[in-house]
């Protein structure tokens, strides 16, 4: 079993922000960590198939350099893998995205000199994690997450984004492509369950959070707590887009519950539909678009050892 730290880095997270001087960061990364060996991404993907074959390979420290959709995908790999048991990997992210914002959650810095010398100190905690049973081009499909998963107007952010341009992205584009597609989106009639409850409406958006910052620093679950053995879940349902424009700050500020026709609660698991006759809702998780409903989702406790500040 090696002792030594794997790397998987995206060169292009955080608009190149990992690739653009990639030498330079590996001399500052093997300054502060026993490195034995590092992998680039290339595609979508990627990520996960080569945290699973570190790990097939004895590696049991695994550093991500990227942002959320590379930590996702790392993530993913670790629980997949079946070589052992995935509380036995170590999971450190140095932050390179643009909203970073599974780091925000725990406190990491995302300065490479402050992160690094957290990492090298080895404080681990272990956090929940979420699985997703849902359809993905009218076929099943499952998915864990680590932060925040999305439906309604989010499923249709991740998805639209996914159709920008090379070179595009920043948070000036994203916020550009919020308000579009705020003008773009129309509401959709769905069905939670949870708790033995139903909430059924024209839902602006449905979050289930482990972490409480998504989409750059908002906060669209407030109450999450990384540890807590349930999803925050927070149900935004018919607002206007004149509505939404105004409570914008909510988002941002934790207040987002305050809304009334907000309803926030935390559950182990819930299920969400389409009702009949309306379309399905669309899915996002962590930022990437996985596909669209129905879908299950289930909290697993404590199912990640993830490196972090003391």
């Amino acid at each position: 079993m090696h002792q030594q730290w794997y790397v998987i880095a995206n060169p292009v997270s955080g608009q190149g922000k990992a690739g653009n001087n990639w030498t330079d960061l590996q001399q500052k990364i093997a300054s502060y960590l026993p490195v034995s060996d590092w992998a680039v991404t290339t595609e979508n993907g990627h990520a996960t198939e080569l945290a699973k074959q570190a790990i097939a390979q004895g590696y049991r420290r695994i550093l991500t350099v990227g942002g959320d959709g590379t930590n996702h995908e790392v993530a993913n790999g670790i629980l997949t893998q079946t070589e052992v048991p995935p509380l036995e990997i170590y999971h450190a992210l140095l932050p390179a995205g643009t909203g970073n914002d599974w780091a925000r959650t725990h406190g990491i810095s995302t300065k490479p000199d402050e992160a690094l010398a957290m990492i090298a100190k080895g404080h681990t905690a272990l956090q929940d994690v979420g699985l997703i049973n849902y359809q993905s081009h009218d076929k099943p499909a499952s998915r864990y997450f680590v932060n925040v998963a999305g439906l309604a107007y989010d499923g249709y952010l991740v998805q639209r984004s996914m159709q920008r341009k090379p070179g595009e992205g920043g948070k000036l584009f994203y916020l550009s492509l919020v308000t579009k597609c705020l003008f773009e989106y129309y509401l959709q009639e769905a069905v939670v369950e949870a708790n033995g409850q139903s909430y059924q409406d024209f839902f602006y958006t449905i979050n289930f959070g482990i972490g409480k910052y998504s989409g750059g620093g908002m906060q669209l679950v407030p109450h999450a707590k990384p540890d807590k053995g349930a999803f925050a879940v927070t149900l935004a349902g018919q607002i206007s887009r004149l509505g939404v424009l105004m409570n914008t700050y909510r988002f941002y500020n934790g207040t987002i519950g305050s809304h009334p026709k907000v309803t926030t609660f935390f559950a182990e698991e819930a299920d969400v539909k389409a009702t009949p006759g309306a379309p399905p809702t669309l899915l996002e998780a962590d930022g990437e678009f996985l596909g669209e409903t129905p879908a299950h989702f289930q909290i697993v406790p404590k199912a990640l050892r993830i490196v972090v500040p003391e």
